[in-house]
């Protein structure tokens, strides 16, 4: 009898246990599901984000890429036999740890966007915790410590990553380089253009990048006719040691490329010195 009542006990608790998991964890479908929509969103977050980054082409391929892979598994979705779950997790695993490589080098060495790094390590530690977590069951005690670890170490970069980028990313050097290169296209005003650009490239912690910026835009507003901004940011430019802190061969790039732009009206620039 205490037998038969142990058992009606345990089948009940199987049962409870197996009603519980249905509840907490959604059957494959949704998990798929629920993936493109991480997927999808984090494409549209580098694609809209690299709006906001000096040199856009980067985070925008990224995100271009990750939309196209969201893509093809939602239209995947209704084959007969779509990608499984783990399908989902490999692709953001690897498809972020290139993200990351990528967005490192562009963070630290170029230092021309900071947003891939960030939205890759999201997809790579969904990746990889996904992967983790399906083969736990399977794993020994020694193997399971150090996936316990290893996601230790990826939450840990990871913040890292969004601190780092997100939160303290400076980019002056890259906006004063983008704001030459709409120079260059004649591009001035505008989203992107020379003076958008100038105006983001300066920062107090690289003081020397201050000048360059303040005399490009005095430059490019003694061109436009506009005598009052001129004024304001030369008086920028001479809070920070005026043209003397300004390498030479910047401003003659500044003159070049405006009198390439309309040389009638690169004339009220000034004159360059010979100790310029």
């Amino acid at each position: 009898m205490v037998a038969d009542i142990t058992k009606h006990r345990v089948k009940n608790t199987g049962h409870l246990v197996g009603l519980g998991q249905k509840m907490i964890f959604a059957s494959e479908s949704d998990m798929r599901w629920l993936l493109i929509v991480f997927e999808a969103v984090i494409g549209l977050i580098l694609v809209l984000g690299s709006r906001r980054q000096p040199f856009p082409t980067p985070s925008r391929r990224f995100g271009t890429l990750t939309l196209l892979i969201a893509f093809a598994f939602f239209i995947g979705q209704s084959a007969p036999h779509p990608v499984a779950v783990s399908g989902h997790l490999a692709t953001l695993a690897f498809l972020g740890a290139f993200g990351i490589v990528a967005g490192v080098h562009h963070m630290m060495v170029t230092r021309r966007e900071v947003l891939i790094a960030p939205m890759a390590g999201f997809m790579f530690c969904v990746g990889m915790t996904g992967l983790i977590i399906q083969t736990w069951p399977d794993l020994s005690l020694s193997e399971q410590w150090a996936g316990f670890f290893s996601l230790v170490i990826l939450t840990g970069i990871q913040t890292w990553l969004v601190f780092r980028g997100l939160l303290i990313g400076r980019l002056p050097l890259a906006w004063s380089q983008a704001g030459m290169v709409a120079l260059q296209r004649g591009q001035l005003s505008g989203s992107h253009g020379a003076i958008y650009c100038f105006e983001k490239g300066w920062d107090a912690d690289e003081e020397h990048l201050n000048p360059m910026a303040y005399l490009a835009l005095h430059r490019i507003y003694l061109f436009m006719q506009d005598v009052e901004e001129a004024d304001k940011w030369l008086d920028s430019l001479v809070d920070v040691g005026g043209e003397k802190a300004v390498a030479k061969e910047w401003i003659e790039a500044i003159h070049q490329y405006l009198k390439l732009i309309d040389p009638i009206a690169a004339k009220n620039l000034p004159a360059l010195m010979e100790e310029e």
